[in-house]
């Protein structure tokens, strides 16, 4: 008999949500992620310290001022095309969270990773460029696919995100479903259940949206806290889930059964696109929402920081 997690990779596609290449490869997801995080611990791994080193070696010959921002990106990409040698699918690289409100910069690192990408033989259709849900990311996005680059707007904690995204064809959405508990556990003090779960009703009301009117956008729930989010969420069109709770969950005897499915949404009418005046406000107005936007802005950039600290020795020597 199929564990829960075989169930789980039956009716909704797994995505890992790591840099660690050794549980990409035991663990076997169709697509993966990556963010700023991710990387700063794998970097700090001994393990990839050849793959780091390999992909500053070129960088180490450009003038100093240059070195930096070019060795994020391209320690970000060597991570993600190592990764695509053992899955089957996409991978998501994340652009600078530091340039969550500059269009014009997320644009031009976007391009510079595809390009980067493909000069390691690794095609646009591979890739996913993760951009922060604020209106100029989404923006960006709508720009890029317009291009040709597919996009995962992260960091999406509300349904007014969600909408402009599809508005925008992002191909993909990661709604936080654990930052979401996380916000609302710390407020009111209370137990949720995996059907009470904010996080978990807010990718059920996006995902139910989306089917209804027919947006083409992938709905992928990520950061989960608990297997029993994972269960709830079971059905969506894709989970990131790290390697600890894919374990968990493969080790549970109770089995699992879809929760979402296209087939069971009844139509309603599309929303009018949301103009940028009612975006903010809108998202003004969910304070979970702009709180953990700005929380997790913060943190990524922060990580990127670290990272920037660990590459800077890697580059004196």
């Amino acid at each position: 008999m199929a564990n829960p997690l075989e169930q789980l990779m039956a009716c909704t596609t797994v995505v890992a949500d790591t840099g660690d290449i050794d549980s990409i490869i035991r663990l076997k997801p169709v697509d993966a992620t990556t963010n700023p995080s991710l990387i700063l611990k794998a970097a700090n791994t001994p393990q990839y310290a050849a793959l780091i080193n390999q992909a500053l070696a070129p960088i180490k010959q450009r003038p100093t001022a240059e070195q930096l921002p070019a060795a994020l990106e391209a320690v970000s990409v060597a991570f993600g095309a190592e990764i695509l040698k053992h899955i089957p699918g996409v991978i998501s690289t994340e652009v600078d969270a530091r340039y969550s409100f500059d269009i014009a910069a997320t644009l031009a690192q976007a391009r510079r990773v595809i390009a980067q990408y493909r000069a390691l033989g690794v095609g646009r259709e591979r890739v996913l460029v993760k951009i922060a849900s604020t209106w100029e990311g989404i923006c960006a996005a709508r720009l890029l696919e317009q291009e040709g680059i597919c996009c995962n707007l992260t960091l999406l904690f509300s349904f007014a995100q969600a909408q402009a995204a599809a508005e925008a064809n992002a191909t993909l959405i990661s709604p936080f479903v654990g930052r979401i508990l996380d916000w609302y556990a710390a407020k009111t003090g209370e137990t949720y259940t995996p059907t009470t779960d904010p996080g978990v009703c807010s990718v059920k009301a996006i995902y139910d949206y989306y089917k209804a009117v027919g947006h083409e956008t992938i709905v992928m729930g990520a950061s989960f806290r608990n297997t029993g989010e994972i269960r709830a969420l079971a059905g969506c069109d894709k989970l990131t889930i790290g390697p600890a709770l894919l374990d968990a969950l493969a080790l549970e005897s109770e089995a699992l059964f879809a929760q979402l499915s296209a087939e069971q949404v009844n139509p309603r009418p599309r929303l009018a696109a949301l103009t940028e005046a009612q975006f903010r406000w809108q998202l003004n107005n969910d304070a979970m929402a702009t709180e953990k936007l700005a929380e997790g802005i913060r943190l990524f950039a922060a990580d990127l920081e670290k990272l920037e600290i660990v590459l800077l020795a890697k580059l004196a020597h």
